[in-house]
């Protein structure tokens, strides 16, 4: 554990908690200051609607290397340098409770035709995470996943 108080997770956790709730009512707005904690989901130029803000964990213990999960449900080792190709640092949130957040993986789309519309897609592959060992995220730009 990186924070042993009840309180540390507090700043990740509301802006967690901003981003699932944004998801569950997501709608495409036009963007002015493009944070974490921006109160809409912005698409910019693209024709599909922004459903998700993905983000990239950041652990206290992991030396400024972003958190890796697999993509699939087989048991991957995702902490090889380079990342394997069934292994992604890209997370939607799901649900949060309190410290506790559940993240769906989120895969590059390797599909040429629609790639840079939808630069990511769902997986089945899902992660809880105690949020008191996140010291950051970085937030991505909004986009539209398919199969949410």
């Amino acid at each position: 554990m990186c924070n042993n108080e009840n309180e540390s997770c507090k700043c990740i956790a509301e802006i967690l908690t901003v981003i699932c709730i944004l998801q569950q009512n997501a709608n495409c707005c036009d963007s002015c200051l493009d944070t974490c904690d921006r109160g809409f989901l912005g698409c910019g130029t693209t024709t599909y609607t922004c459903n998700t803000r993905p983000i990239m964990l950041y652990t206290c213990c992991g030396n400024g290397t972003p958190w890796s999960m697999p993509t699939t449900k087989d048991t991957t080792d995702c902490t090889d340098t380079p990342t394997p190709a069934n292994c992604s640092n890209v997370f939607r949130i799901e649900k949060i409770d309190g410290c506790c957040a559940t993240f769906r993986v989120l895969a590059k789309n390797t599909d040429p035709t629609t790639q840079a519309a939808i630069p990511y897609v769902a997986t089945n592959s899902f992660f809880t995470m105690n949020l008191n060992c996140v010291c950051s995220l970085r937030c991505l730009q909004d986009t539209y996943v398919e199969c949410i």
